[in-house]
């Protein structure tokens, strides 16, 4: 955590000058920029894999209807396919898992008041006038919705339903343009329906994480929802 708290000063240091108070704000959107250049790798091989897995339903659909007395050897006919093709189930979900080490990160750090047996300086950096360690609960406390710290959060809420009504679009839209098939005796996959109905509405559940995480961790919340937005937006037309 010392370290990380000392990476994150240091860019609130070189970004000072065009940033002013709020440069350790700006250095926690530069360093979540950074984590999402990493990651994006990931994100294109979970886009090939999703397309790669579409054009696999006639397929799996047929071994459903050859098997459909057998869980098991369907089980094992299908993570066949997968491997015959080179298509991982899981693919999708690397590149959310190699960020939480990082959301982590800066939950903690801007959750301590010490760090490495001194106190943890980074609380007292604001992003206009909300403290970065603060979260909405402080801020509705402290001059309430229309505060200085209310109006941030209003702005960071706005910004994320903005994003999340922008996915649920386009999860509608590439959930039409690839339908789950259903099995080979005509019959929907079980539990699929309920997954297509909640998919598009999952990108408002970050309103509720910025409500109650630090306002630093919400600030990587953000800009790595909108990041991904825009991501998928790109790897997915």
């Amino acid at each position: 955590m010392s370290v990380f708290a000392s990476l994150v000063e240091r860019l609130a240091d070189l970004l000072q000058p065009l940033f002013g108070a709020s440069a350790a704000a700006a250095a926690i959107v530069l360093f979540t920029a950074l984590v999402r250049l990493l990651v994006h790798p990931l994100s294109r091989a979970a886009a090939r894999g999703q397309k790669a897995r579409t054009e696999l339903q006639p397929r799996i659909a047929e071994l459903r209807r050859k098997h459909a007395k057998n869980p098991e050897k369907l089980q094992r006919e299908v993570l066949e396919l997968h491997a015959e093709e080179k298509v991982s189930p899981l693919s999708g979900c690397l590149p959310s898992l190699f960020q939480l080490p990082a959301f982590f990160l800066l939950y903690h750090v801007f959750s301590s008041s010490e760090i490495g047996g001194r106190t943890n300086e980074l609380l007292s950096h604001q992003l206009l006038a909300a403290p970065l360690g603060g979260r909405w609960a402080d801020a509705l406390g402290d001059g309430g919705p229309v505060g200085g710290a209310g109006l941030v959060y209003a702005a960071l809420f706005a910004v994320v339903a903005g994003v999340a009504t922008f996915s649920y679009r386009l999860t509608k839209r590439t959930m039409a343009a690839r339908p789950v098939l259903p099995t080979g005796d005509g019959e929907p996959v079980p539990g699929v329906g309920a997954i297509t109905k909640v998919m598009p509405f999952m990108s408002f559940f970050t309103l509720v994480t910025v409500a109650v995480v630090p306002l630093a961790a919400a600030l990587y919340v953000v800009t790595s929802t909108t990041w991904s937005a825009v991501e998928r937006a790109v790897l997915y037309r």
